[in-house]
């Protein structure tokens, strides 16, 4: 039998578990303490409705969020998937934000009961991404070294990272489709019926957080699809396979079809409209002058091509890894395997899917929000393949200059991603939108948000006029927009937690940075030796 010791031993020697141990620590060390946006305090208002007697939307709200629903009762715009996921959370964050020693801060912000939802669903709901991620590319048959730094590059150089940090639904919807990829692949090459079923389920659970998830279980079963077309010996064979696909699949869609229209009838009285309906038909009451088509009324290009190109929501700036991918795929794209070339087919058809729906949205870039937020998950699974597969086809042309070319566009590539992510996690995210109030469109938001760290880390933030662009009347606004966006540093500017508590904060968040660090450094040692065996 192992020791303690001996078993601890075997975990630092083992990729997978530093893998997962990493990304806690990295999703632990963005927190800020507070849910990001209001869309995510809303969502964490119905958890607390589903086992208290507080209602699903506050009279307060109302009519800035919430619409009638059956009765007159008020109810949320949203799903219930990200609801649900908070939930135990929720249940163990309220018990102790009631406990004697935080009395005396009991109702301050970022309160007691946030801060625990945040870190433990994030933390949650990163370490699943990264075990499924690197399960995945393993699946597609890329080597460990590959695969981790293609989950680290998920985690760390793409919009994943920003969504760490303010807790939007988007790495939860993210995690799910990812699952719906990895398991139902899975089923393909190993027949097993069981990975079926949990992709399956995953996929359908989207459906319970946001409905146009819907496309990623089209594309999923497309991604099949396509790998079944390849793989199969002929016709018969292909129809016994997808005959078998849908047998297990199908069913699973259609139950989680039902919870979502059943969610739908115990609020709006319908199993068939949505909440956008409804709250259209109120906007419109409420301003007649509101457009014949709201909320579809903008024009499908400028939401389309906004989405590709402005410097201010630009995919490409926000997840330059698809760059990366899109120069892979040119130049080496006989070189891929058909699995993967079923995977960026698949993932492309989704992000123009994404694309194309919320084109003409009003607002097509989701408002106050890092990037495009409507599309952003869709183009980090696209992106998911840049990094293993500039690792796996490095030296794989005879032309060495060209193949030299490739790998410094691919590193370059790289360091502004990183740079990107990293500098969206310094204030919250809300501060260049108050800023473009006076400094107008269009703005390179990347350039702006790396002036406004330099600036504020040199005290220049007045020197520099950006500081009276950032103004708000809002004084909760205002102390979150002038700090580093970290639970430690928000603490000390709000002022109201005990000093000794900022204090301790400050050590267990830098001896989390070592411990990642070392653990990254550890994982590279052990990838080292598994590579030279």
């Amino acid at each position: 039998m192992q020791t303690s010791g001996q078993l601890l031993s075997r975990w630092f020697r083992d990729p997978v578990f530093l893998l997962a141990l990493a990304a806690g620590l990295i999703a632990f060390i963005v927190q800020s303490g507070e849910l990001g946006t209001s869309d995510t305090q809303y969502r964490l208002q119905a958890t607390h409705a589903l086992w208290t007697s507080d209602p699903i939307v506050s009279p307060n709200d109302y009519p800035s969020f919430g619409v009638r629903g059956r009765g007159g009762k008020l109810q949320s715009w949203f799903g219930i998937g990200q609801s649900m996921l908070m939930l135990p959370s929720d249940v163990i964050g309220t018990w102790i934000e009631k406990l004697p020693i935080f009395a005396n801060y009991y109702g301050n912000d970022p309160n007691v009961r946030n801060i625990f939802v945040g870190f433990t669903v994030n933390i949650f709901v990163t370490v699943l991404t990264a075990l499924v991620c690197f399960r995945f590319l393993r699946l597609l048959l890329f080597d460990i070294s590959q695969s981790v730094a293609g989950t680290l590059a998920l985690l760390l150089l793409t919009t994943h990272l920003h969504y760490t940090q303010n807790m939007q639904e988007n790495n939860y919807i993210c995690l799910l489709t990812l699952a719906g990829f990895c398991f139902q692949y899975e089923w393909v090459y190993t027949g097993s019926r069981r990975a079926l079923a949990i992709g399956s389920a995953a996929l359908g659970l989207n459906l319970l957080t946001r409905l146009t998830t819907g496309l990623d279980l089209v594309v999923a079963s497309l991604f099949i699809l396509l790998v079944l077309c390849f793989k199969s010996d002929g016709r018969r064979s292909l129809w016994v396979q997808c005959r078998a696909y849908a047998t297990i699949a199908f069913p699973i869609y259609l139950l989680f079809g039902c919870f979502d229209r059943l969610y739908q009838f115990y609020r709006f009285g319908s199993f068939f409209n949505t909440y956008i309906g409804l709250v259209t038909i109120e906007q419109k009451m409420r301003d007649p002058s509101l457009p014949t088509n709201y909320p579809f009324e903008t024009p499908f290009h400028v939401g389309f091509f906004g989405a590709l190109f402005t410097p201010e929501k630009s995919i490409f700036l926000f997840d330059p890894l698809l760059i990366l991918t899109i120069l892979l795929a040119v130049v080496y794209w006989k070189r891929f395997s058909i699995p993967v070339k079923a995977y960026i087919i698949a993932a492309s058809l989704m992000l123009l899917a994404y694309l194309s729906f919320y084109a003409r949205y009003t607002v097509w870039a989701g408002d106050f929000a890092w990037g495009d937020r409507y599309v952003s998950t869709a183009a980090e699974l696209a992106a998911l393949l840049a990094v293993p597969l500039l690792l796996r086809h490095r030296n794989q042309l005879a032309n060495r200059g060209l193949a030299r070319g490739v790998w410094g566009a691919g590193i370059a590539i790289i360091l502004y991603a990183a740079v990107a992510q990293f500098a969206s996690l310094a204030f919250w995210l809300s501060l260049e939108e108050y800023q473009f109030e006076t400094l107008g469109h269009p703005t390179f938001v990347v350039g702006l948000r790396l002036e406004n760290i330099a600036a504020f880390a040199l005290g220049k933030m007045d020197a520099w006029g950006l500081s009276n662009h950032a103004m708000t009347e809002d004084q909760w606004d205002y102390a979150h927009l002038t700090t580093w966006n970290f639970l430690p540093f928000l603490l000390k500017r709000v002022g109201e937690a005990p000093a000794w508590v900022v204090n301790l904060l400050y050590v267990v968040w830098a001896g989390a940075l070592a411990a990642l660090a070392a653990t990254l450094l550890r994982l590279r040692k052990v990838l080292a030796s598994l590579n030279q065996a």
